[in-house]
């Protein structure tokens, strides 16, 4: 099982995705894109969850998404946007065309060398390079629980606390966005059945694995007959400038 198969696997969960996943804070998204941006350009896109939270933070906003379905939704979700088929090793920009350019939830997948190079190629001089993950606090009980039952890939996991950049990228400055999300139950469920660790294994671990985590929501008093669960996330944005 290859880092590539859990990277490509998400167009198959595509509505899983779409209504799990959470969005951004968009303190995040003015902390990498400053006042009077031209291009923006967001890779790893998926569904546009975070290219969402660029639209008005640049006069142009391009979203880079290799897997068909997921580009598709995107689309579907914001028709304003220009949106190409691409990768993080592979960005179809000419050189110089960006001010910004982000990888929310997808550098852990980019080849940390090639990715930069093709960065800097897309990127003008003084430009910024953004990394974001959202990651799921398992501080409390229920969420612990959770946490232990889903299994993880073996993903440049590492990457979200200091993540690698090489040249031409100067200093990578890091912060932290702490939040919680109100979310109902099926939302829940669908963050969990989007992850590719849970869409790669077969449909039979899947079900039981969703119905080990509904039995942690029902048992749990903090989130037992609720409508919707108390989330908390941190944010973590990594920034760093073109030389």
């Amino acid at each position: 099982m290859t880092l590539d198969r859990f990277a490509r696997s998400f167009g198959s969960a595509v509505d899983a995705y779409e209504r799990g996943r959470p969005g951004y804070p968009a303190a995040v998204a003015a902390a990498l894109v400053p006042d009077g941006t031209d291009t923006v350009v967001d890779v790893g896109a998926g569904t546009g969850k975070f290219t969402r939270t660029l639209l008005g933070r640049a006069d142009h906003v391009v979203a880079v998404e290799p897997d068909p379905a997921m580009r598709a939704r995107l689309v579907a979700e914001l028709p304003g946007v220009r949106a190409l088929d691409g990768t993080g090793e592979a960005i179809p920009l000419d050189d110089g065309e960006a001010d910004v350019v982000t990888f929310a939830q997808s550098w852990h997948w980019v080849d940390p060398d090639l990715g930069a190079a093709e960065v800097a190629r897309v990127l003008r001089p003084g430009g910024v390079l953004g990394l974001v993950w959202n990651a799921r606090v398992d501080d409390r009980g229920w969420a612990e629980r959770i946490g232990r039952l889903v299994p993880q890939p073996e993903t440049r996991r590492s990457a979200q606390g200091a993540p690698v950049v090489g040249p031409p990228f100067g200093p990578v400055e890091h912060h932290e966005v702490r939040w919680t999300l109100d979310q109902d139950r099926d939302g829940f469920l669908d963050a969990i059945a989007s992850r590719s660790a849970v869409i790669v294994l077969p449909a039979d671990e899947r079900a039981a694995l969703l119905d080990a985590v509904r039995r942690v929501l029902d048992d749990d008093p903090e989130t037992a007959g609720r409508s919707t669960i108390p989330v908390e996330y941190v944010t973590r944005v990594h920034r760093s400038v073109r030389a």
